[in-house]
C-alpha cells in the first residue's frame, strides 16, 4: 500500500501537537489545582478567624448561645462550609466534626478529609481556643468541601482535552496544506523524472529551481541516467558487434562452402575448405564461450577451486607459454615482485594472457614489457606495462567494456573481437579483486587485483627476463593450464 508522504507529515505533525498540548494540559492542570486548593486553604483560615471571634464572645452561656446561632447562620444551606466545637462540657458543643480517611495533609494542620459516611472530600483546619471566665478550652474545626474545586477541575479537564483534540485536528488539516505545498518540488520532479522515455534519453532534472534538499536526490537520478544512458549505448554497440563478429565467419562459412559446391573439387581442396571452416567455428566458438563466461561473471558467479600459489611462478608459466607471440612482435618481457594469493589457476593464466597479448598487440619491436606483482593490504595487483601511444582519459574508462575498441574501424576484427579485458575484469571481480589502467609518461599500465592470501609472501625470486633467445633458450614449455588447446585460438579473441 503506497502511502502519501503529506499524510504521513501531518500525522505525525498532528502527533506532536498532540503531545505538546498534552504536556501544556498536564502542567496547567497540575497549576490549576494547587491554586485552587490554596484558595480553598485561605478562604477556610478566613472562615476559621470569623468563627474563633464569634466563639471568643461566647464566655457564659447565654452569650454561647448567641454564638451557635451565629455559627449556624454562617452555615450555608449545601453545608458547604460546615463548624464543629468540641470541649470538656457538653454544653458548649456544637455540631459535629468530620470524621474520615485523611486523604492528603499539609503543614498548619490541614487536611482533606474523606468522610466515613459517604459524601464530598472537605478540607478540614482545627483551631484551639482557650478557656476564658466559665467557658472551658474548646477545638474548633471548620471544614469546607472539595466540590467546587473537582467541578471546576473537571470542566477544566474536559475543555482542555476538546481544545486539544481540536488544536491537534486543525494541526492536522494545516500540516496537510502547508506540506503538498512543500512538496511540489517533489511533485515537479515526479512529473520530470516520468518524462524521461528511450526516445528521450537526453533529458535530464532542472535542478536550478529545486529546494536544497533535493538538490542529491535530482543530482543522483540525473548520474543514474547518464550511467543508464551510456549503458544503453553501449548494449546497442554491443548488439552490433556481436552481429558483426557472428556475421563475418557465418558469411565465410558460407561463401566457402558455395565455392566448393559450384564444381567438382579434389580431396586435398574439400579438406583445405574444411580446414577454413573448422578455423571459423573455432573463432565463433571463441566468442560464444566468452560471452557465456561474462553472462556466468554477471550472475555473480564467484571462482571455485582455489589453489594458494605463488603469482610469479604462474606469471612466468604464462610467459613461457607466450615465447612465440613475444619473438613474432621482438619484445620482451621483465617480471618483478612476488606474493601469495588463493586463485584458480586456469582463470589466473586466462586474465594474465589476455594483458600480456594486449600489450603485444600493441608494442613496437625492440620495447619491453614489465610485469609487476605487488601486495596492497588485502590486495595484489598484478600490473603489465608497455610503451605506447597515450590514450585519452574518456577512452581509459572504457577499455575494459565488452567489445569496446579505440579505433572505430573492425579493421583487425579477426583477430580481436574485443572480450579479452572484459574477461580480465570478471576474473578480477570472481576473485574479489578489480581492474584499472594508466596512460602516463609514455607508457600505458594495465592492471587486475585479487584478495591477498593472509600467509606472509614469499620470497621474490630473481628478476625473470623473456626475450626471444631465453625462450629459444627455455626448451619445451607446457602451456599454462588456463591456455587455450593452441596459439592460434589464443590469439583469437583473448586480447583488447
Amino acid at each position: 500500500m503506497n502511502r502519501s508522504i503529506a499524510r504521513r507529515l501531518a500525522l505525525m505533525f498532528a502527533l506532536v501537537a498532540l503531545f505538546v498540548f498534552t504536556v501544556i494540559g498536564a502542567g496547567l492542570f497540575a497549576v490549576l489545582r494547587s491554586q485552587l486548593e490554596s484558595h480553598l486553604r485561605e478562604s477556610l483560615d478566613d472562615r476559621a478567624q470569623i468563627a474563633r471571634l464569634i466563639c471568643n464572645h461566647g464566655m457564659t452561656p447565654d452569650k454561647w448561645r448567641m454564638s451557635r446561632e451565629k455559627l449556624t447562620d454562617m452555615t450555608p444551606h449545601d453545608r458547604s462550609t460546615v463548624y464543629a466545637v468540641t470541649s470538656t462540657e457538653p454544653s458548649y458543643n456544637y455540631g459535629k466534626p468530620i470524621e474520615g480517611t485523611i486523604v492528603k495533609s499539609w503543614p498548619g494542620g490541614y487536611a482533606r478529609v474523606k468522610p466515613a459516611g459517604g459524601g464530598d472530600d472537605m478540607l478540614t483546619t482545627t483551631v484551639s481556643i482557650p478557656g476564658y471566665s466559665t467557658r472551658p478550652p474548646m477545638q474548633l474545626q471548620v471544614a469546607s468541601s472539595y466540590l467546587p474545586n473537582i467541578r471546576t477541575m473537571r470542566v477544566f479537564g474536559f475543555a482542555l482535552a476538546a481544545l486539544s483534540a481540536l488544536g491537534s485536528l486543525a494541526v492536522l488539516l494545516l500540516s496537510y496544506s502547508v506540506t503538498r505545498i512543500g512538496l511540489a518540488p517533489l511533485t515537479r520532479l515526479t512529473r520530470d523524472a516520468s518524462a524521461v522515455s528511450p526516445n528521450n534519453r537526453s533529458q535530464r532534472l532542472n535542478t536550478a529551481s529545486l529546494p536544497h534538499e533535493l538538490n542529491d536526490l535530482a543530482n543522483s537520478f540525473n548520474g543514474a541516467l547518464e550511467r543508464l544512458d551510456g549503458a544503453y549505448c553501449r548494449l546497442e554497440s554491443f548488439n552490433a558487434d556481436v552481429a558483426h563478429e557472428l556475421r563475418t565467419p557465418v558469411t565465410i562459412l558460407i561463401g566457402q562452402t558455395e565455392v566448393a559446391l559450384t564444381r567438382n573439387r579434389s580431396v586435398d581442396d574439400l579438406r583445405h575448405t574444411l580446414q577454413s571452416n573448422l578455423e571459423e567455428f573455432e573463432r565463433m566458438r571463441a566468442i560464444i564461450n566468452d560471452m557465456l563466461f561474462l553472462a556466468r561473471a554477471d550472475q555473480g558467479e564467484r571462482a571455485t577451486g582455489l589453489m594458494e600459489v605463488s603469482l610469479a611462478a604462474e606469471v612466468a608459466h604464462t610467459l613461457e607459454f607466450l615465447e612465440i607471440p613475444l619473438e613474432e612482435a621482438r619484445v620482451h618481457a621483465r617480471l618483478d615482485g612476488d606474493a601469495v594469493a588463493q586463485v584458480n589457476r586456469s582463470l589466473f593464466g586466462r586474465a594474465c594472457t589476455n594483458l600480456l597479448m594486449n600489450a603485444i598487440q600493441h608494442c613496437q619491436p625492440g620495447a619491453a614489457i614489465g610485469v609487476r606483482i605487488v601486495r596492497e593490504g588485502e590486495q595484489v595487483r598484478i600490473e603489465v606495462a608497455n610503451p605506447g601511444e597515450p590514450i585519452e582519459p574518456a577512452v581509459l574508462e572504457h577499455l575494459f567494456d565488452r567489445f569496446y575498441r579505440v579505433e572505430a574501424s573492425r579493421t583487425n576484427s579477426r583477430e580481436n573481437h574485443g572480450l579479452g579485458l572484459a574477461i580480465v575484469k570478471a576474473i578480477a571481480e570472481m576473485h574479489r579483486g578489480s581492474v584499472s589502467v594508466q596512460s602516463a609518461n609514455g607508457v600505458n599500465t594495465f592492471a587486475f587485483s585479487i584478495a591477498a592470501s593472509h600467509v606472509e609472501s614469499v620470497t621474490p625470486p630473481a628478476r625473470a627476463n623473456v626475450t626471444a633467445n631465453a625462450a629459444a633458450n627455455a626448451g619445451s614449455a607446457s602451456a599454462p593450464a588456463s591456455s587455450p588447446a593452441s596459439y592460434s585460438s589464443l590469439v583469437k579473441g583473448k586480447s583488447a
